[in-house]
């Protein structure tokens, strides 16, 4: 069982900033967050925003800035105090990735740290040792899995904040103290910063992993949570609250432990945040099949994580009224699209209803949900594409319509997708390379879902407009 957070006031003198995409629809009204929502301040909460900014000075303005931070509208100004860590690193025969990662951490961690190296049964246990000079070494004899491994190491840390890296990575300076300042928000029990690539490799594939890797999660900082813009943070590299994961990574899990991990610290009422600030360059594949077995790889945990936290991880999370327009739309009759315009507008009109008393009711549910239609398209292109790529082609085999839907997602999608990620490679090979990075993750998900016997991966989840408060 993990900890639950024992005090979620914020310290005196903590600040939150709006996030720099908010919108004030009036003096008063508030557009943001991810999935939007609007937030109205009383004139009380409105008088304690400084700007675009709210320091905690007390009960009242402590309440501001939590439900800000919780609705994804705000982000903590960071300017903590440093504090000694425990670094766990798991490795398994790369002693030349752990003495480069070693190498960088080198005169970087406060006062008071550690470093806890776990050898995960490497062949050359002695090279790993040689690697690992200076540091604390535990071996398993035998290999136990990554997620032991960790578990291992974060048994034995001595300070309240473990920092997980893989012997893969590179943390790029000034990373850690965006990271640690974090935690001063006593609720807070991971921190994750991005993690981008190392720069060494060469060619196509590593062009594309460059901006289109599983692990970069973006330039913009945003709390995790289930459900949203970001949902996980990789285990390569992040800090955890030692005193949040008491049962640390579930063992029994090969793939997808990290978001696993994140699941279960959200329910227990834990924040958790992503900080690009803070950066760590990982050494990205650049083999062809290595690449597209690690894709596939990935797509297996979707089965065991949506069994043990249903819900939290669907291929698709959509609007039902917005659902319903990309089925009528998907018809490709104008009976269909005509039927689905009339479903925006049912649900635009609802929606203006509820927002009644907000500043342009009508005009602000269009674009909302102008935005919602457009994410769900979206979704439904990419989940056509990439979960549920099989029956999509089986499907086609026998319907034009479906023939003629899917090869428009593939290439809207694809090409909406390099738009969004431009200068790396031409449209063409990122295409490719797109599709491919798909098909082999959707192929990891039906694996994984027939081996365990479930179809909880494959599932859609259908949710309405969040956030009218």
């Amino acid at each position: 069982m993990n900890g639950k957070p024992m005090n979620e006031e914020l310290p005196g003198g903590f600040t939150v900033g709006l996030d720099a995409r908010v919108e004030w629809l009036s003096a008063d009204t508030l557009l943001g967050g991810a999935p939007p929502r609007i937030l109205r301040l009383s004139p009380a909460a409105r008088a304690l925003l400084t700007g675009q900014d709210c320091t905690v000075a007390g009960p009242v303005s402590g309440r501001l800035a939590r439900s800000l931070l919780d609705a994804g509208v705000a982000h903590p100004r960071l300017s903590g105090v440093l504090r000694p860590v425990s670094v766990i690193v798991p490795v398994r025969d790369r002693p030349a990735g752990l003495a480069r990662l070693l190498g960088a951490l080198h005169g970087t961690l406060p006062p008071g740290s550690e470093i806890l190296v776990v050898d995960d049964g490497s062949a050359d246990a002695l090279a790993v040792r040689r690697a690992a000079a200076g540091s604390r070494v535990v071996r398993h004899d035998a290999s136990r899995g990554p997620a032991a491994a960790r578990n291992t190491g974060f048994s034995l840390a001595r300070n309240d904040i473990a920092v997980f890296l893989d012997s893969d990575v590179v943390p790029l300076p000034g990373w850690l103290p965006p990271l640690l300042a974090h935690f001063d928000d006593p609720a807070v029990g991971l921190a994750a910063p991005r993690i981008v690539g190392l720069g060494a490799e060469r060619g196509a594939l590593a062009a594309y992993e460059r901006v289109r890797s599983s692990l970069d999660l973006g330039p913009h900082e945003a709390p995790v949570v289930p459900r949203t813009r970001v949902a996980y943070v990789p285990s390569a590299a992040l800090a955890v609250r030692v005193a949040a994961a008491p049962g640390g990574f579930a063992e029994d899990m090969t793939v997808a432990e990290d978001v696993e991990l994140v699941c279960r610290l959200h329910a227990a009422g834990w924040r958790l945040r992503y900080d690009p600030s803070a950066l760590v360059a990982h050494e990205h594949r650049d083999h062809f099949l290595p690449w597209l077995a690690r894709k596939a790889f990935y797509g297996t945990g979707a089965a065991p994580l949506a069994v043990r936290h249903p819900g939290t991880v669907p291929p698709v999370n959509l609007p039902l009224w917005a659902a319903a327009a990309c089925v009528l739309l998907g018809t490709q009759r104008r009976r269909g699209v005509l039927a689905a315009a009339a479903v925006g507008a049912v649900a635009t009109w609802r929606l203006g209803r509820s927002l009644h008393a907000r500043p342009r009711p009508l005009s602000t549910a269009a674009r909302l949900n102008a935005m919602a239609l457009g994410g769900a398209v979206w979704q439904s292109a990419a989940v056509l594409t990439r979960h549920w790529w099989p029956l999509a082609l089986l499907t086609a085999c026998v319907s034009r319509r479906t023939r003629r839907a899917v090869l428009a997602a593939a290439l809207a999608e694809g090409l909406a997708d390099w738009y969004r990620h431009r200068g790396a490679l031409d449209p063409a090979r990122y295409l490719v390379l797109h599709r491919l990075d798909d098909l082999a993750y959707g192929a990891g998900v039906w694996w994984g879902a027939i081996r365990g016997r479930t179809a909880a991966p494959l599932l859609p989840r259908f949710a309405g407009f969040r956030g009218r408060r």
